[in-house]
């Protein structure tokens, strides 16, 4: 699928979004979206109402939507905006380093290792500024593209990609100075 909405036609600058079109976007960015509330506050009833809260507002903006760049930044904002509102509201919230992220395997010794691994994470990933987790959190949790992480934090995307993948080269020198 397009990651933009329809075209509007020449006869109408704000054609209505049929409920067919809204249903196309919400299967498709549902699952990003509420990966990406969820990492922020951790508790999936709170990651429901959020969700369901951006898609809403989504729905009620969508006539206005220009198309300036990809939806899923524009969809994305509007998350992190009910984000901004909630944490205003409600100082309670998982920080990235805390989502459970356990291995499930057999092997007591490679759950073992895995663990260690994951804790040596989770420590590096916590002194990691604002921004560079927010990095994290787009690419791998929402699984948003480099274009897409690019207009929703108005950067070109280029340095969206330089910015992650020297914090990524950072992080495993550092797990293997760790491991060493």
């Amino acid at each position: 699928m397009n990651d933009s909405t329809p075209q509007p036609d020449a006869a109408s600058p704000h054609p209505p979004v049929s409920v067919e079109t809204f249903g196309l976007l919400y299967d498709r960015y549902a699952v990003p979206v509420y990966r990406y509330v969820y990492s922020r506050v951790g508790n999936a009833a709170d990651a429901e109402d959020l969700t369901a809260q951006t898609f809403l507002s989504a729905l009620e903006a969508l006539p206005r939507y220009r198309e300036r760049g990809a939806f899923a930044a524009w969809l994305f904002r509007i998350a992190r905006s009910k984000l901004m509102d909630y944490f205003r509201r409600d100082r309670n919230h998982i920080p990235l380093e805390q989502v459970d992220m356990d291995p499930k395997a057999d092997d007591p010794l490679a759950c073992s290792i895995a663990s260690d691994e994951v804790s040596t994470l989770k420590a590096l990933v916590a002194a990691l500024g604002i921004e560079e987790r927010e990095l994290l959190r787009l690419r791998y949790v929402a699984d948003l593209s480099f274009s897409e992480m690019a207009a929703l934090l108005h950067k070109r995307e280029d340095a969206v990609k330089k910015s992650l993948y020297r914090l990524l080269a950072r992080l495993n020198s550092q797990m293997e100075a760790k491991n060493a």
